[in-house]
């Protein structure tokens, strides 16, 4: 083993190229998947028959079916669905229309496999951060006379916060790791830049272990950021809570 050879690849171009297309796939992906999953978790909070029930058909299939499985299927959508448009039903009247091999690329299919798995994970974690909040808390504030959404903001969602990034920062580290699922589809993120290279020089050990290396710091980095998170969040005093909860043992003192 040639460790010099190693480090000769650690800066290549395409490496670097890859390593941003890995970091926008994580990244894009972790965004719309925790915004889909808060939205999903209010969802299944909900008091709305419907609103709980479709939530709960999306996480059932979303977390049941691999992310794999769903990036191969919505890069072959073109077959299905050749072209989609916008316009009035059951007419030819079309406002808008769009090829689907140009929109459904791999990247875009790589991003919603692996968006659409993810939320269906954060909207099981939030609903429960968010069952987790002392249903005494938001007691005190209705009977304060808060609205609902003043609640939300300021009762419930810090703490439900506390609760949930953990389990958020291993799912950002997971989903560094799922990217390299997108090699499959010749999408060129890290694994894909490293694979091209071997596949010319057929050095296939120093590349392989070029992009463990990157894996490897990048995952040390997001580590490093969730703790600082984590421990901004566990020392931050949320002013609204104790506040609250005084004024509620002195409301019931007074009756």
């Amino acid at each position: 083993m040639k460790w010099s050879l190693v480090a000769s690849f650690m800066f290549h171009p395409d490496i670097l190229r890859g390593l941003g297309v890995t970091l926008q796939l994580t990244l894009l992906s972790m965004v719309i998947g925790l915004s889909l999953g808060i939205v999903l978790a209010v969802m299944r909070l909900s008091r709305n028959r419907l609103f709980s029930t479709v939530s709960w058909l999306w996480v059932w299939f979303f977390r049941g079916v691999p992310p794999l499985v769903q990036m191969i299927f919505w890069f072959n959508l073109a077959t299905l669905i050749p072209n989609a448009r916008i316009g009035v039903p059951f007419t030819s009247v079309t406002f808008f229309s769009w090829d689907m091999n140009q929109v459904m690329t791999s990247f875009s299919a790589a991003i919603l496999g692996l968006a659409l798995t993810e939320s269906a994970y954060a909207a099981e974690m939030i609903r429960a951060g968010i069952q987790a909040v002392p249903s005494g808390q938001v007691e005190a504030a209705n009977a304060l006379g808060f609205k609902s959404s003043q609640v939300t903001r300021r009762i419930v969602l810090p703490q439900a916060l506390k609760i949930v990034l953990p389990p958020i920062g291993n799912d950002l580290i997971s989903m560094l790791k799922f990217t390299s699922l997108v090699s499959v589809l010749a999408t060129p993120d890290l694994l894909y830049s490293a694979q091209m290279i071997y596949a010319r020089n057929y050095q296939t050990i120093p590349l392989l272990l070029v992009a463990t290396v990157w894996y490897l710091v990048l995952t040390t980095l997001f580590t490093a950021v969730q703790h600082a998170v984590e421990n901004k969040v566990n020392n931050r005093s949320i002013v609204a809570l104790p506040r609250l909860s005084l004024l509620g043992v002195r409301a019931g003192g007074s009756k």
